[in-house]
């Protein structure tokens, strides 16, 4: 047995100030709809050089509110990456549009801008754009977001940037969640992503009509604003529903969370990446490569994704099992979306998106998180290594 303990492939750093952080909100008036969520909301837009922020209970919220204020509907169609989180794709089911993909690159995992020009020059012909493009910025490498927006200008279709694992992340020397190349992006704040705010998600925009759609969409299309009313008036406490939204507020103690860990971002980011340089240097085997990252890119380094070049699906496995019983949480991210039996269910199948399906047979994430000892890394690499000589002989 192995008395080493687990080294998850993620978690959450809790400082002594983010705890006080939350124990002022627990003492004070306002547990929820107070002054927390736009002091957070402040916060972001002021890192990221963007002029709106909506923070929102999960990214899947965001996600889905994004959609509904690009007017997503049961005529349309929405696509993204096979290989992300459901919630990618989801979004656009919940709007009851049609869902369809566009393969990656297999060295980035991110999707494939030469496929998705021919996908977009196709379905011109037939009249099957999408009115909207997720884009999956995965283990925190932002997608070519200058050539997707030309893109976009060419065919009419929307972008959303699903950067749910790219908060602190660059693009062209730009913070990615700007939306200089999209209409919104998204971010995920669960206890395994960059800050946490226990759980949550936020969508930012430069539109403030998109922003106001969102506001609104995420608080049962209520507004306070009195100016905006459509009937009588009847009272300063008054209040009018205008539309069909959603209870996805954030609340005060989640905010105040977020607002305590954006102040060491840059910390956090840095040492991201000074694991994943580490495990580069320490890694040295001629079957195992690293998720590429372009040189116009910081990554936020949400995961560190290895490939194994040759490798059979069995012995793929055994790699997974191998490394679990040391305690080490490796994890796949992610199963293609299109392969779930809830998606089969929609017509897709083995063979759509090749590319994918033979990422999913090769990729493997390996643990990194703030506060991972060097040992640790060491520890990761060395069982990796041991695993692949010594037990797998043959790939």
């Amino acid at each position: 047995m192995n008395n080493r303990k687990f080294i998850p492939y993620g978690k959450q750093n809790i400082t002594e100030d983010d705890i006080n952080s939350v124990i002022k909100i627990l003492r004070s008036d306002f547990l929820t709809q107070g002054d927390q969520v736009p002091r957070f909301e402040n916060n972001v837009c002021n890192y990221l050089n963007v002029n709106y922020s909506i923070a929102v209970n999960s990214a899947t919220s965001a996600l889905h509110i994004a959609c509904l204020a690009l007017g997503l509907g049961n005529s349309d169609y929405l696509w993204t990456s096979p290989i992300s989180f459901v919630a990618s794709a989801n979004c656009g089911r919940y709007c009851n549009a049609k869902i369809d993909f566009v393969d990656i690159n297999l060295s980035t995992g991110l999707i494939d801008l030469n496929l998705l020009s021919k996908k977009l020059q196709k379905a011109s012909i037939i009249g099957k754009l999408p009115k909207i493009l997720v884009c999956v910025h995965l283990g925190g490498v932002s997608c070519d977001m200058r050539k997707i927006k030309y893109l976009s200008e060419k065919f009419g279709f929307k972008i959303i940037e699903d950067a749910s694992h790219a908060f602190g992340g660059n693009y062209l020397k730009r913070k990615v969640g700007d939306c200089k190349y999209s209409d919104i992006c998204i971010f995920s704040y669960h206890p395994v992503k960059i800050i946490t705010t226990a759980e949550g998600g936020l969508a930012t925009t430069n539109n403030p009509e998109l922003a106001e759609r969102m506001k609104l969409l995420r608080t049962h299309y209520i507004t306070k604003d009195q100016s905006k009313f459509e009937s009588e008036n009847y009272g300063n406490w008054s209040y009018e529903q205008q539309g069909l939204g959603f209870n996805y507020r954030m609340n005060d103690i989640q905010a105040a969370l977020g607002s305590s860990q954006i102040k060491r971002i840059s910390k956090i980011i840095s040492e991201r990446n000074n694991i994943l340089n580490n495990y580069k240097d320490i890694l040295n085997h001629d079957n195992i490569c690293f998720q590429e990252i372009p040189d116009n890119v910081i990554s936020s380094v949400h995961l560190v994704i290895i490939f194994f070049e040759r490798i059979s699906e069995k012995n793929y496995k055994k790699v997974f099992n191998e490394m679990r019983k040391r305690n080490i949480g490796v994890q796949l991210h992610y199963s293609p979306i299109h392969l779930q039996p809830y998606y089969r269910k929609l017509g897709f199948k083995e063979g759509d998106f090749p590319v994918s399906e033979e990422y999913a047979r090769k990729a493997m994430s390996i643990p990194v998180f703030e506060g991972l000892e060097y040992e640790e890394q060491k520890y990761v690499v060395n069982s990796l290594e041991d695993i692949v000589n010594n037990y797998l002989k043959e790939f």
